[in-house]
């Protein structure tokens, strides 16, 4: 590759999900965390109306995001109420991925397009209101029904993520990716999450890493302290950034090598089948 092309180096790119006013002395718990290894851009994952408790914003709220946009982060959108209202679901599957991987928290899970269209205009309505343009959107638990990959085609939005993938939108593109993610709903998943990262501290030479905090997370010092050397040692050989800022470059680096790309023609991606989309058990747990 000459200079004169894009680089994409190897990433890393830290997200703290389940962002709002109720949630902030948590979430700030878990920044302080991360400065204390070094000052990076992160992704936050911000909920408009957190579980239906208003989508008011406080004077004080605005101003910290403020302060973190000025800062270098991301604000992305993170569904619209992070709760799962729709029926209860009657399949075993279903039953898993809605009940016990993800603490009825998969707003996205089953929802129809129309549906799907709405609370993302609702999200980006409110966006917009704040005078804020996100990029990405990325659904509570990382489930997203058939109706809301149809939904996400029809946005203006350019990429959300999946548990093991960042997917550019418009035309759609998969970017594999590693994640590091905890899962803190009992004794028993802190033991389970903390064994695993603890094995998967090697990541693919080329694959972007990313390191997704919830606001629990902040709750268990063993958690935030393996997070911190993890992160630590993924700061040796990679480059932080946001979702945002991986995308941008991804795009740059397909547009200057389209024969290499794999890209799906805007003609095909809407007809291209959804993405499975397993969420990892996370705040949710």
């Amino acid at each position: 590759m000459t200079a004169d092309l894009p680089y994409l180096p190897p990433a890393v790119c830290v997200s703290l999900h389940d962002v709002a006013p109720e949630t902030w002395a948590r979430c700030e718990c878990l920044l302080d965390a991360v400065a204390a290894v070094a000052r990076i851009p992160l992704t936050l994952l911000v909920v408009p109306n957190y579980h239906r408790h208003g989508d008011d914003v406080p004077r004080w709220y605005r101003k910290v995001l403020l302060e973190r946009c000025a800062m270098g982060d991301e604000l992305a959108l993170h569904g619209y109420v992070h709760c799962d209202e729709e029926p209860p679901p009657h399949r075993p599957l279903d039953w898993w991925r809605r009940r016990v991987l993800t603490a009825a928290e998969g707003e996205f899970a089953s929802l129809s397009a129309r549906d799907a269209e709405g609370r993302l205009a609702a999200g980006l309505d409110w966006f917009q209101r704040q005078g804020w343009t996100p990029r990405g959107f990325v659904a509570p638990a990382w489930l997203l029904s058939a109706g809301a990959w149809r939904a996400l085609d029809a946005s203006p939005l350019t990429y959300t993520t999946t548990v093991d993938a960042i997917h550019l939108l418009h035309p759609r593109r998969e970017l594999a990716t590693q994640s590091i993610v905890y899962s803190t709903r009992s004794a028993l998943r802190r033991a389970l999450s903390l064994a695993w990262n603890g094995r998967r501290q090697a990541a693919a030479a080329g694959i972007p890493v990313r390191v997704a905090l919830h606001p629990n997370d902040s709750r268990y010092p063993e958690v935030i302290a393996q997070m911190q050397g993890l992160l630590e040692r993924l700061l040796r050989e990679r480059t932080p950034m946001t979702k945002a800022e991986l995308v941008v470059r991804q795009q740059a680096l397909d547009a200057a090598n389209p024969a290499l790309q794999g890209l799906t023609t805007a003609s095909d991606s809407s007809a291209m089948p959804p993405p499975s989309a397993t969420p990892a058990s996370t705040s949710l747990g």
